[in-house]
């Protein structure tokens, strides 16, 4: 579909001490924390509290990305300074969104992700990913939008490869299912026309909304894509059932097709 060309944040200045906190600062690389029993050493107890007492306090806006994700790692890692692994998290896929949606296998590539902290970050992007899908499920999506907007980006901005879904809409367009129809490569996902009027077919549905992703960041419509869009529409008419948008979604925006008068 789309050639190679990468909603994320400005660069920050990645761990810069804050005033007063030098000794939150990592020991040296091979430096064995020293044991004290089941508690963690004073430095790290304390690093930890204030950065809990800041999220309470502010919540997550208040926090650049390392920090978030410091928090999370905490729960994986208990008895580590986990800051140097925020730090290669970072480094490796570029921000926050991009460490939560990372496939399994590349976030074991990371020296330190080992099988609790692939877990966990799993676990905090499967919530974010039911949370938004909460609030467009079962409702009418044209007045929920950007909710709907919102959803999509969530799932899909950050992924790797090409995902396909398609959004199953009843008479009076409330969204009764929301289904992955195919994945592909970074550049590329196979579609088929006749699978999307099967599962219309069973679920009873009125209309459609299809949405896939660019890795590449760019949402800007291939010449594949357009074509494979109008055969899913001709496909669609026979069967009574409306195609009301097709969107792509990159990495900061989206693209509808209903509104550049592709559909």
């Amino acid at each position: 579909m789309e050639p190679n060309r990468a909603f994320h944040e400005a660069p920050l200045p990645l761990f810069a001490p804050e005033p007063g906190t030098a000794g939150d600062e990592a020991p040296p690389a091979g430096t064995a924390i020293p044991a004290r029993g089941n508690r963690l050493p004073s430095y790290i107890a304390d690093h930890r509290a204030r950065l809990r007492d800041r999220f309470m306090q502010g919540g997550a806006a208040a926090m650049p990305d390392y920090e978030l994700l410091e928090l999370v790692l905490f729960r994986a890692i208990p008895r580590q300074d986990v800051k140097p692994l925020a730090r290669r998290l970072l480094d490796h896929f570029g921000d926050f969104n991009r460490v939560l949606s990372a496939p399994p296998a590349r976030l074991a590539e990371v020296a330190g992700a080992g099988p609790a902290v692939v877990q966990e970050l799993k676990i905090v992007e499967a919530a974010a990913q039911r949370l938004a899908r909460s609030r467009v499920l079962h409702r009418p999506v044209l007045t929920s939008w950007d909710a709907l907007l919102d959803y999509c980006h969530t799932a899909m901005a950050h992924r790797e490869i090409e995902q396909f879904r398609v959004l199953y809409l009843d008479r009076k367009n409330v969204l009764i299912a929301d289904e992955e129809q195919a994945r592909g490569t970074v550049d590329h996902v196979p579609v088929y026309p006749r699978e999307i009027m099967r599962r219309a077919l069973e679920l009873t549905a009125s209309a459609l909304i299809l949405v896939h992703n660019h890795p590449s960041g760019d949402p800007t419509p291939s010449q594949a894509d357009i074509s494979m869009t109008a055969r899913i529409t001709a496909a669609a008419e026979v069967m009574g059932i409306a195609v009301h948008d097709h969107l792509i979604i990159g990495r900061s925006r989206e693209l509808s097709f209903r509104s550049e008068g592709l559909l």
